[in-house]
């Protein structure tokens, strides 16, 4: 006679159900690990190699700020008369023995000084002429002023004003050098530029 499985004992169904719970309450009770992050590998270049990383940026470095260097015109033209006299921008033009003729250095010493003047065009100035000792007293205050008209004509020639440039002899009356001889004598021979007003 087969077996009738609605004859079973409550307790064993009992029990089969209490122990099923107890397997599902255990299994739900148990500690799982959590997923391990791998690394991922470097993209590799074409054939194989792998990619270097990007290098990091290079620091900026901030240069400081350091201000110009003051420009010397800029000084030339905050000094005073006598300071600007006493170093004077402008060169003296020197002359052959009884002569008021511009020698080729007289012309660049004139055209250099000339540059300064259209700088500083504010600037008059007096152009002295000047002898060595040799001659009359007349004499040397004649050829001292025919050596600064030529100064004055070749300035005018190269651009500037007449109205800025006036003229004086001083003849042999005073001299850049005192000695009696050649060497003093050069150095007398002269047109010397003196600023009158800036």
């Amino acid at each position: 006679m087969p077996r009738n499985h609605s004859m079973i004992k409550p307790s064993v169904c009992t029990s089969l159900l209490a122990l099923g719970l107890l397997v599902l309450m255990a299994g739900g009770c148990a500690k799982k690990t959590p997923p391990v992050a791998r690394p991922m590998p470097p993209p590799s270049r074409p054939g194989g190699i792998p990619a270097r990383p990007p290098a990091p940026p290079e620091p900026v470095l901030e240069q400081p700020v350091i201000p110009p260097e003051p420009v010397a015109e800029e000084s030339i033209g905050s000094k005073s008369l006598d300071d600007l006299n006493r170093d004077s921008p402008l060169k003296a033009v020197f002359f052959d023995y009884d002569s008021a003729e511009l020698a080729a250095d007289a012309q660049a010493a004139l055209t250099s000084n000339a540059q300064v003047l259209k700088t500083y065009a504010t600037w008059v100035v007096t152009i002295e002429g000047h002898c060595d000792e040799r001659g009359t007293a007349e004499y040397n205050l004649a050829l001292g002023e025919r050596r600064a008209i030529a100064a004055r004509g070749y300035l005018v020639s190269l651009g500037i004003p007449g109205d800025r440039l006036r003229t004086i002899s001083y003849g042999k009356e005073f001299p850049f050098d005192s000695g009696h001889d050649e060497s003093a004598w050069r150095k007398n021979r002269r047109a010397h530029f003196v600023i009158t007003a800036k």
